[in-house]
Order: structure tokens, then sequence, then C-alpha cells
């Protein structure tokens, strides 16, 4: 068995190199020819943890390869991975599927032998039934082309691991008759005991549309209480840990902060509600929109902090913003909360450095009129304020020292609620974060300062 994974972007990429470290050779192919060329010298266009080496790994023993040719693809491989883009496509939150529309009928134009296609891209719910009706009336006569999907489940920061340890396999099919080549391709995960789940195409897609979608509620729903705590009082770290001990609710996603981003959540739920409202489902979702619009929010949130803060520092002050991605171990910037604020403060006239260990150049090129200093001493020297909105782990292990004799004023605001209040105050530093209650001794913001009660505390 020869497999193809068509769109090597982040999730076809990974997906390439880690079905060659199962053995399998592999090509990739991609209408871009720059992406092409680099892969094909082993070299990754974005930032993931351990794949720069799987990938020189399987290029150099020549398991796999790339090209811009679908013609080669078809005649290479009988088994098609489909892992192109599905963008927010308007202002509703459609999905654009004209991408998996467009790499299918390209790839059928050229598929001479039975073939299995199998979806991994997020697609809204009835795309794989469309696709395999246009499957099966495009095949070349004498041919059989099946249709299956497989989500996928990555995390960013971890797709290597999510790819060859996943921690469940999802397989839709139709008629059933791709199950074999998909129990084939993914052998070692489910002889290692991966559960696995065989089900129709609607359920398929629509598993991992509802994993985002709750992923992102239960955060909106911890930064929901945050704004209770900050206006009421009370620590929100200490009620998540609380309600965290529930296994019914667990602890994981229930960090209150400046909220979610990337290019999966906040896409995912838009799309999964215009769908709901094409399939005549009314409000069904409505509740996904009050999710989005906390987490929006939540942004508003730092940039008052920030203002608040900063209030009669005089002209245009100095803002340092410690992270540009949306999340650590990744340069992905697409609606990163971190980015989206500084953008806010500059456009507010306030001076901002940007620092992101390695988030820099995709930053740039997406906001490029803020300042990207190379190290985290140039970003905060001067500083009138530093704002944390990037958990990397560089940032979580600051302490006040570090920064002394850097910043011009000692203000922090911890927009990810990771480092010591104490030790901050201590250390003689104005320290901020969302949601918790003030250290002893130490006076909070008033509530009816912008509507903000955060942690404010004035050492």
């Amino acid at each position: 068995m020869r497999i193809s994974v068509i769109g090597t972007g982040y999730l076809g990429a990974t997906h390439a190199a880690c079905l060659a470290e199962m053995g399998f050779e592999v090509i990739g192919m991609d209408t871009d020819p720059a992406k092409v060329a680099a892969l094909a010298e082993g070299r990754l266009p974005f930032h993931e943890p351990a794949l720069p080496e799987l990938l020189r790994k399987h290029v150099q023993s020549g398991r796999l390869r790339f090209t811009t040719s679908m013609a080669e693809t078809a005649a290479f491989a009988n088994v098609h991975f489909l892992a192109v883009g599905t963008p927010q496509a308007s202002e509703d939150g459609t999905a654009d599927v004209s991408q998996i529309d467009g790499a299918l009928r390209a790839l059928l134009a050229h598929v001479d032998q039975d073939a299995l296609v199998i979806g991994k891209s997020t697609v809204p719910v009835g795309t794989a039934r469309r696709l395999a009706s246009m499957a099966k009336k495009l095949a070349r006569p004498g041919t059989t082309v099946e249709l299956a999907w497989n989500p996928e489940f990555l995390r960013e920061g971890y797709a290597v691991k999510d790819t060859l340890a996943p921690d469940r396999l999802v397989f839709g099919t139709d008629s059933g008759t791709g199950l074999p080549i998909l129990r084939n391709v993914y052998a070692t995960a489910l002889a290692a005991g991966t559960p696995l789940v065989e089900t129709d195409f609607e359920t398929a897609e629509l598993v991992k549309v509802a994993a985002n979608a709750f992923l992102a509620t239960k955060i909106s729903f911890i930064n929901a209480f945050a704004e209770i705590t900050e206006v009421a009082g009370g620590d929100i770290t200490t009620l998540a840990d609380a309600i965290g001990m529930d296994e019914r609710i667990g602890r994981r996603f229930l960090n209150a902060g400046v909220g979610f981003g990337g290019g999966c959540l906040p896409k995912d739920i838009r799309a999964l509600q215009a769908r709901t409202r094409e399939l005549g489902l009314g409000n069904t979702m409505d509740f996904l929109a009050s999710v989005d619009a906390l987490n929006l929010r939540r942004r508003d949130k730092v940039v008052e902090l920030v203002e608040l803060a900063l209030t009669g520092s005089g002209a245009r002050p100095q803002v340092a913003i410690l992270g540009a991605s949306f999340k650590p171990e990744s340069d992905d910037v697409r609606d990163s909360p971190a980015l989206d604020v500084a953008a806010r403060l500059h456009e507010r006239g306030f001076a901002v450095s940007v620092f992101d260990p390695i988030a820099r150049h995709s930053a740039a090129q997406r906001r490029p009129e803020l300042d990207y200093p190379e190290t985290i001493e140039g970003a905060v020297a001067g500083a009138d304020a530093v704002v944390l909105l990037t958990e990397w782990r560089q940032f979580r292990e600051l302490v006040p020292g570090d920064l002394d004799a850097l910043v011009r004023r000692r203000n922090i605001i911890d927009g990810r609620n990771v480092l010591d209040a104490a030790q901050w105050l201590d250390g003689g530093w104005n320290f901020w974060q969302l949601g918790r209650k003030p250290a002893d001794g130490c006076a909070a913001v008033p509530a009816a300062a912008a509507g903000l009660d955060a942690l404010a505390v004035r050492a």
C-alpha cells in the first residue's frame, strides 16, 4: 500500500511524515511550488516540535517525497488522504469547502485504479456524503473509488505524538468497504490499544467540531466565572481547582485568562453555527455565539486593564507584550489573543513591542506595524507595562529580578494566570491577574473602572 497526502499545510505535512514513520511509502502533494520545494529539502515552513527531525529522516530515506503533480500522485498511490484547508468563508462563519471539492475533482481526473480517498479536513456535516456521491460520478469506468472520513485531533505542539499515538481513532464510512484499509494504516496504534470508533460519515464529521465546540465552551465557561470573581470577589484559580476535582468536569481547559484562539476553535464553532442554520435548526447552536463573544471580551478586558494601569503615564506609554502565538510551542498566530491585544493597544496609541521565541516572523507578516525585538530584553527595555499573553515556559519562569533593571515602570499584567503574585508583589511590582482576588494589604481597582476588577495590586 502506497499513500498520498493531498495538501501539505500543518495537518498534511504532519500526517505525511508520520505515515512514513509508520512504514509506508508516502507522497505529499500541494499546489504551492515553494512549499513543496521546502518540504522536499526537509525544511518545515512552520514550527512543530519533533516534526523537522521526522521530515528530514524520511525525505533522506526516500520513503517520503513531495510533488505539485496530481497525475504523479494518482499514479503513485491507491490510498489518498485529503488534508486541504477549509477556512472561514464569510462573516457568518460558513466554511469554505472549495479546496476540498477541487482537490477531489483534480485527483479523480487522474485516478485509473481502484482507490480509497480518506478525508481528514474539518468540514461541515454532510460534506463527506456529498463527496462520496461526487466520487462515484467522476470515477473512471472500470474503477471503484470509495470515500471514508478520518477526522484529525491534533494539538499544536504535540502533533507528532497525537498522530503516532492518538487518544482515539474515528473511521467514518458509508458501506464499510474502506475499514480494512484504515485498520491497516493505523495497525500500530490499534495494536497499542488506541480506542477505535467505527461510524457513519455524519458522526465522523461531527466528532471533531463537537470536540472543539465543547473545549471552547469549557474555556469560556471558566472565563465567565472570572468575570464574576473580578467584580464580586473570589479567586478563579481556586474555583477551577475545586470544580475540576469533580470527575464529571475535570481540571483541563479550566484556565481563566485572555481566552482561546488559533486556526481551529474560533473557525469551527462559527462554522458549526452556520451549518446548523443551513439545516433549519434555528437557534440550536446559538449558545456558541455567546461562547465566542465572551472569548473576545476577555481581550477587551486586558486592553482596558493596560489603559487603567497606565493612566497618567504621559504621552505614548510603552507596552511590552510577551507572546504572539495563540499558544506555546507553536508559531501559529491565526486569531491569536496575544497578537490581537497587541494590535489593539497599538491602535490606541501605545508604543508596542512584541517578543515571542518562535512566532516573531509569522507575527510580523500578519501585523507588520508592530515592533518585534529579537530578545525579551529588547522588548521590555524602557517599558511602562509588561503584559504576558502566551504562556511560553521562559515567560512562566520569569522573576522580578529578570526585568527590574530593564523597565521604566514596574507594572506587569499576567493574562494567563501563570505567575506567582506574591513573588512579584514582594519584588516591588504592581501586579494584575484576571479573575484573582487582591493580595492582603493591596487595593483592588474599583469595579466601576472600565467595568473591571481584575487583581490590580499596588506594592
